[in-house]
């Protein structure tokens, strides 16, 4: 174990000792970041320094001088400074604050001001713990750098690499227009069978299970296709699916064994029909 996990642990234990729950779930956020920043640009700077807000992120940067401290959190909208001091805040709970690392979720009301050099700041009226971090983040000049653990920890990826959270943004944005798309023109969303008596649809190397209730052998599926074209059958003239798929192959940044694919099917249509479709879709 690491001298720095080693003393987050003994850190951690000293709050316990004092009757700190390390994760308590009964703290109230009112505001997030992204609001915070809104209502003080639409009030151009001008804001009630007496308005409580209630907040919530995770420490990215602190820096203690003593009986004050300035830190950064940041929640899912964004990044903001906070300042507390023991005036403000009580001897009892600076003294618990001095246990707090850079990683370490945290709850925080208080009032904004903005500091000498024009950064607007939340200075703490209450403070207290509501994840304590026993592992420490990577430094954040060099970010994570390393390709192999970004893939394997996309979690730890997401903390140090903000643009990352804009991927998963768009791609939700991206799956959610193709929905909207189709679902404006009629089509109905369906979703069809993960496991299959026989795989189809693709010519793939599938997956295999077995299923101990009915004592059969089973496949993830390749493709929704069989299925979907039953529905056709079945009386459904519009339809289509967002799912996963699974095939056994090689993987690659380019190639997963499980991934995400949309199916649509259309009747009475000729395939000029679809790629004119298709194309509208990307348009």
């Amino acid at each position: 174990m690491s001298e720095v996990i080693l003393n987050r642990r003994q850190k951690a234990k000293a709050l316990a000792d004092q009757g700190v729950k390390l994760y308590p779930n009964t703290f109230k956020v009112s505001h997030a970041v992204s609001a915070v920043r809104e209502y003080i640009h639409e009030n151009a700077g001008r804001v009630d320094r007496t308005a409580i807000f209630s907040m919530a992120g995770r420490i990215t940067a602190l820096r203690s001088f003593g009986k004050a401290a300035f830190l950064h959190f940041k929640d899912y909208t964004g990044k903001l400074q906070a300042y507390v001091k023991q005036d403000e805040v009580g001897r009892r709970a600076y003294s618990l604050f001095k246990q707090f690392d850079v990683g370490d979720f945290i709850g925080i009301k208080g009032t904004l001001f903005q500091t000498k050099t024009g950064e607007w700041t939340l200075l703490a009226k209450e403070i207290q713990l509501l994840c304590k971090a026993i592992r420490p983040l990577p430094e954040k000049f060099h970010r994570l750098k390393d390709t192999e653990k970004r893939y394997r920890q996309r979690y730890l990826d997401l903390i140090m690499n903000p643009e990352v959270r804009e991927i998963f943004v768009k791609r939700a944005k991206i799956i959610q227009a193709f929905r909207d798309f189709l679902l404006e023109r009629g089509f109905l969303e369906v979703e069809t069978p993960m496991m299959q008596p026989i795989p189809g649809g693709a010519e793939a190397a599938p997956f295999k299970t077995f299923h101990n209730a009915l004592g059969m052998e089973l496949f993830l599926r390749i493709a929704p296709e069989l299925y979907l074209k039953r529905l056709v059958i079945g009386g459904i003239e519009r339809v289509f699916e967002i799912n996963r798929n699974f095939r056994n192959e090689g993987v690659s940044t380019r190639h997963n064994p499980e991934f995400t694919m949309l199916e649509f099917y259309l009747a009475y249509a000729t395939h000029e029909d679809l790629m004119i479709l298709t194309q509208e879709m990307f348009k």
